[in-house]
């Protein structure tokens, strides 16, 4: 097993997040952190929105657009990044503009920015790693395949827009699936 390099950096509340056991994980969730930069990211991964467990929303890894892998949650735990899937669940973001900063608003549902390859190239590894030490993972699936509540944009409440567009399309979802024996999530009913 080829170990890619993780910088270990645990949020304040890490410990406090909910344990499980790493073989009820079955299923990667893909995102983009739709923030400017890593470090804005992670200003939001530490804010505190759940009073009764001290614990805010975040992913267990993110990738920068350098390539380079932080760990903020550890797999025995569990991270809040996609409603309903999250114990059985990997985030990985990936560092993204995404719809930044009018996630909600009519007139900025385009994602446009590339991934980089050095993202991209660091995710297979880290996938075909998450593979080699949780052997109950079966599913690989974008944020937006499990999250697809509309909600009021902010501009227009009016109009409806998705909730959630990550990791979006230009994400090569064609160059990752072929490096990883995953399923893609299947579509719903």
């Amino acid at each position: 097993m080829t170990t890619p390099q993780i910088d270990r950096r645990p949020l304040a509340y890490a410990p406090a997040l909910a344990a499980r056991l790493e073989s009820a994980i079955d299923l990667v969730v893909i995102h983009c952190t739709e923030l400017p930069d890593l470090a804005t990211a992670r200003s939001f991964g530490e804010r505190v929105l759940y009073p009764e467990s001290g614990s805010g929303n975040c992913g267990h890894f993110y990738i920068d657009r350098d390539g380079r892998i932080e760990q903020w949650v550890d797999l025995d735990h569990i991270a809040h990044h996609v409603r309903g899937y999250n114990e059985r669940s990997v985030g990985i973001e990936l560092v993204n503009h995404g719809r930044y900063p009018h996630w909600l608003s009519t007139a900025q549902q385009q994602m446009d920015e590339p991934y980089t390859e050095l993202q991209i190239s660091s995710l297979a590894g880290l996938l075909i790693y998450l593979c080699d030490c949780l052997p109950s993972l079966r599913w690989l699936a974008g944020h937006e395949d499990l999250d697809r509540e509309l909600v009021p944009a902010t501009d227009d409440p009016a109009t409806l827009v998705r909730r959630k567009l990550d990791p979006g399309p230009l994400f090569p979802w064609e160059r990752i699936r072929p490096t990883t024996s995953l399923l893609q999530w299947p579509e719903p009913a």
